[in-house]
């Protein structure tokens, strides 16, 4: 694992705002999980989707510092930022801009989840909308879409728009079956990945694998492609998320 520790870019650990960690104690349990797999840096993304997950913001917010401060006990060199999976609704910009929701980490970028069956033309035109009104979509674990699934066209077309792909780690080491992860594979060795996430959302069935995944990925496609997905990229949210905040 590299000594400066690799990113999850999407995961459900704060407690009590979505389907993810429960309380204080599973959040701290999450992050170690995490810490002990070489993860130095964690965007926190709760769910955002209309009539499933309307947590106010405030509270979201609110949650994030138990999140930060369990991190802290963990250790010094774990850093927690704030994000949200965003479900796309046609009031998404808005939402945005009015601050209803978090990008990830305060940066143009924003995780952006669709239902497993969207279709071409709605992917195509929502994910316009966020490019269009200066955010950069980062869609949601990719390989869960049927549209993106079966037309590896799409995804490219996608790519070219300006979007970028996070595929889950379960995905990668093949908890999610085999076709996935030849998917997965696929997505890799066409340069069409740019993140990847645990998408962890509790202690029992949905936990973290993502240095397992890391482990896989230098295997099989090099340490320069692993960091890049792990790290370098991950860093990029981070540094942009910076110059906003300095402007």
């Amino acid at each position: 694992m590299p000594k400066e520790g690799i990113y999850d870019v999407h995961c459900h650990i704060i407690p009590g705002v979505d389907d993810g960690a429960s309380d204080y104690e599973e959040t701290k349990r999450l992050l170690q999980m995490e810490y002990n797999q070489g993860v130095r840096g964690i965007i926190a993304t709760p769910h955002f989707r209309f009539q499933m997950f309307e947590t106010p913001i405030e509270h979201i917010k609110e949650q994030f510092v138990l999140a930060q401060r369990a991190a802290a006990e963990i250790s010094n060199d774990l850093e927690v930022y704030l994000g949200c999976e965003f479900h796309v609704n046609m009031e998404m910009t808005e939402m945005l801009k009015a601050g209803k929701v978090s990008t990830m980490a305060g940066s143009r970028y924003v995780l952006t989840e669709f239902s497993e069956n969207s279709e071409v033309s709605y992917i195509r035109e929502r994910i316009y909308a966020l490019l269009s009104n200066g955010y950069k979509p980062v869609i949601a674990h990719i390989e869960r879409y049927e549209a993106t699934r079966l037309d590896l066209n799409f995804v490219e077309e996608l790519d070219d728009m300006g979007a970028c792909m996070q595929i889950n780690a379960d995905s990668i080491i093949g908890k999610e079956g085999f076709f996935i992860k030849r998917f997965c594979i696929k997505l890799m060795k066409y340069d069409l990945v740019q993140f990847v996430g645990s998408d962890c959302h509790n202690m029992y069935d949905r936990i973290s694998r993502v240095g397992e995944a890391y482990s896989y990925v230098k295997k099989k496609m090099g340490e320069t492609y692993a960091n890049n997905l792990f790290i370098e990229n991950p860093q990029k949210i981070l540094k942009d998320a910076k110059r906003r905040k300095e402007r």
